[in-house]
């Protein structure tokens, strides 16, 4: 089996049962797309195995253990990029941070530390999850935002806020202006 397919398979049976936050959307549609976009621009088998998974350690029981026992270290590493520190240690949310903070750490973490790789995933996963809150804004309208933790407010600041460190990093390759691109398209549909 390839080294995609296994990831898709690990994929499937931890997040098989999960579905788009408001939707009957299957989740693994999100991974898939992350996948998707990454497989056009030709990445290699452990980015898009790591596109699969990106999710896998913050959202479902398995650990980070398990990813690079069966998928590498390259691919856990990535996928250890994507993942907010509290859930890639599994320990219980911190009630004192909020989401604004957890935000704001991943947006350091992706400004200062991120490899590439870490970046490239991290991207591609907000780049589908805007386009999936324009489709369904779309659908829905602004009862959309009643789905989410955070209101409308703080969803455009942190996009906003992802979109400008994409284009920022595209000085290290033109995808993440595309990235950027991308997002800012969207951000002026929703916002």
């Amino acid at each position: 089996m390839s080294l995609v397919a296994a990831a898709l398979r690990f994929a499937a049976h931890h997040h098989g049962h999960q579905f788009r936050k408001g939707t009957r959307i299957p989740y693994l549609s999100h991974l898939l797309n992350v996948c998707a976009w990454l497989a056009r621009r030709e990445y290699d088998d452990e980015i898009l195995a790591a596109a699969l998974l990106h999710d896998v350690v913050e959202d479902t029981d398995a650990t980070l253990g398990q990813v690079t026992d069966g998928f590498g270290t390259r691919v856990a590493t990535i996928v250890a990029g994507a993942t907010e520190l509290e859930k890639l240690e599994k320990k219980a949310l911190n009630k004192a941070a909020t989401w604004q903070q957890r935000k704001e750490q991943t947006l350091h973490f992706l400004r200062h530390d991120a490899s590439y790789e870490q970046l490239l995933v991290s991207g591609a996963d907000k780049l589908d999850n805007l386009h999936s809150l324009v489709t369904d804004h779309a659908l829905v309208g602004e009862a959309l935002w009643l789905r989410f933790n955070a209101p409308k407010a703080l969803q455009q600041w942190y996009y906003t806020s992802v979109a400008l460190l994409l284009e920022e990093k595209a000085e290290l390759d033109p995808v993440f202006g595309e990235m950027a691109t991308e997002m800012k398209a969207g951000l002026r549909h929703l916002f």
